[in-house]
């Protein structure tokens, strides 16, 4: 069967568009419910997605008894490297005397075990949208069919669970699968919206569990560093990637009162240049803040030109500790990157910032900082040093939550 013919401009680049793990469940739903109720056991079925583009999708391993019948189909992630490509996703329906849509998780797709999510505490992780579109394909097929009654479809992904190794799910309190996503039904390739949509979803986990202050990382480096050197508490802490200014919106948004941002100095140095998105290739500029610090706090012509042309951080860090520059450049540095981060975050949240290398260890903190790192060290007695936090108060959460859809 041909491949979904639908394609989008990503730079110069034109990429074909896949469908979502919620329009196999709905598709795979429509193909047994017919072969139930209108005893059509079909090659493939049509339907349309909230995007308006209509998806035909090849039903696979066909299967039935008395009251029920089974199919599945294969997720197509077109050009997009998403880690659910190329999964069989089931659906189960039966009968039911009751009339009405039911619609449950089976094996490989993922139960909520913490609030905060788009389904509550105990469902299956099927999100709202990919639930409508399971419930409208069935409704359709039972009125088409006349049958008293109503039905009742299990989605599962007899792959989920080790899939669900490789995406967020385990840390947003997932269990046991992956989640059923999409809220187009098309997957884009590299949508940089549904990267930040994963990244904002941490954050409302934290405010979810009723935390008022949160501790930030921009990737791995930084939360090795805040756990293992800084000896931090990572129970109220959350990824920002690439996408700082975008973190420090939605924190702010959600009515976070402060927000301590640790991250290696390669990216915080991009920060402090006003880089909100630190993606080398959207931007980079470290050289060129390192640099202009350099000459703002007395560096030679030479040394400045030196520091310019250094291809790392480290060893620009080593150049300005043997010219005895080290310690001003840094706090001027840290200065800015605290002009930037409040700006940013305007008055209504508190925000500091610490800053490091593997090599040197701190190199910096904008000047608020220490009071926001005792707020996330335990305490002697293992009761950590925070303020009172509020009961959980579930924000709006975003619909994807890892580069899977």
């Amino acid at each position: 069967m041909p491949k979904l013919d639908h394609y989008i401009s990503v730079g110069r680049d034109r990429l074909r568009c896949g469908y979502t793990t919620g329009t196999c469940a709905a598709a795979a739903a429509r193909g047994a419910a017919e072969a139930l109720l209108l005893g059509r056991a079909l090659p493939a079925v049509r339907i349309n997605t909230p995007a308006g583009v209509w998806v035909e999708a090849e039903l696979l391993e066909q299967t039935s008894g008395p009251g029920w019948a089974s199919c599945a189909v294969r997720k197509d992630g077109g050009d997009d490297p998403d880690v659910t490509d190329g999964a069989l996703v089931f659906a189960r329906v039966e009968q039911t005397a009751a009339p009405g849509i039911e619609i449950d998780g089976g094996p490989g797709v993922g139960r909520v075990t913490l609030p905060g999510l788009d389904q509550p505490v105990g469902a299956a992780a099927i999100n709202r949208v990919p639930r409508r579109m399971i419930s409208d394909q069935l409704a359709d097929v039972l009125a088409r069919s006349g049958s008293p009654g109503g039905l009742r479809a299990v989605i599962s992904i007899p792959a989920g669970e080790a899939l669900a190794k490789k995406t967020f799910n385990p840390r947003l309190g997932i269990a046991g699968g992956i989640s059923v996503l999409g809220t187009s039904g098309i997957v884009r390739p590299m949508s940089e919206e549904a990267l930040i949509a994963s990244v904002l979803l941490e954050l409302d986990m934290v405010r979810a569990s009723g935390a008022r202050d949160v501790l930030v990382t921009p990737g791995n480096y930084g939360e090795d560093f805040a756990r293992d050197v800084l000896g931090l508490e990572l129970s109220r802490w959350a990824l920002c990637s690439n996408y700082v200014g975008a973190a420090i919106d939605h924190a702010a948004a959600l009515g976070f009162r402060s927000l301590l941002l640790v991250g290696h100095f390669g990216k915080l140095a991009k920060v402090a240049a006003g880089t909100m998105n630190t993606h080398s290739r959207t931007a980079d500029g470290r050289a060129e803040t390192l640099a202009a610090h350099t000459a703002l706090c007395g560096g030679s012509r030479a040394l400045t030109e030196r520091i310019f042309a250094c291809a790392a951080t480290d060893g620009a860090v080593e150049l300005l500790e043997a010219a005895g520059l080290r310690e001003r450049v840094m706090s001027s540095i840290a200065a800015a990157l605290d002009r930037q981060l409040k700006h940013r975050a305007g008055e209504g949240m508190e925000i500091e910032a610490l800053f490091f290398s593997n090599r040197f260890g701190v190199l910096g903190k904008t000047p608020g900082a220490d009071s926001l790192l005792a707020l996330h060290r335990p305490a002697p007695e293992g009761r950590s040093l925070r303020r009172a936090e509020e009961p959980g108060i579930p924000p709006q959460p975003p619909s994807q939550h890892s580069h899977q859809h």
